[in-house]
């Protein structure tokens, strides 16, 4: 039995010695981390995003002052406003709808942009929930794809057993590597 060599287990060159299916389950895995560090990288940019613009909001909000120049401003910087600033910017529009609509009444006038709000925080929820599937999903699915490798690697293993007379460890060496 010759000794290995740093160059034979290299990670590359196990990665090329492997079979078939060993190749196309490393191949599944690696594409499902990259999405997955993807998504949860993107994921965090949007959330840093939303946080601080929430803070910026509430900021604004909490000044005291007209709401309807807090309203007129964040229409004027829709690019820069945040989830909570759409909420508030959706209550307002329903709220100056009624009343140049002419609803005097408190429950009617009150009505519209609590149902515009409660649509607009569930956009923004299923907007900031958006790819957790996905995450959830890979997280799940990809230890047991690992598995289907290593299970692979040991059958590859027994069948190196059974065409030899004698079990050594140069019979069963190949598949224990590729497990």
């Amino acid at each position: 039995m010759q000794p290995t060599t740093p160059e034979e287990m290299s990670i590359i060159s196990l990665i090329i010695n492997a079979s078939l299916p060993v190749q196309v389950i490393m191949l599944i895995l690696v594409i499902i981390s990259v999405l997955s560090w993807t998504y949860i990288i993107s994921k965090r940019i949007a959330l840093k995003r939303a946080r601080n613009q929430t803070r910026d909001f509430e900021d604004s909000f909490w000044k005291g002052g007209d709401l309807t120049s807090l309203h007129q401003s964040i229409a004027q910087n829709s690019e820069q406003e945040g989830p909570l600033a759409r909420i508030f910017e959706a209550g307002m529009d329903e709220f100056l709808k009624a009343r140049r609509n002419g609803v005097k009444e408190v429950n009617a006038l009150l009505e519209g942009p609590n149902r515009a709000m409660r649509a607009t925080y569930q956009r923004e929820l299923d907007a900031m929930d958006s790819n957790l599937n996905f995450l959830a999903s890979a997280g799940s699915v990809s230890p047991y794809i690992g598995l289907l490798g290593t299970v692979w690697g040991i059958m590859h293993s027994f069948i190196g057993l059974s065409g030899t007379a004698q079990a050594t460890l140069a019979a069963v060496a190949p598949g224990i590597a590729e497990a």
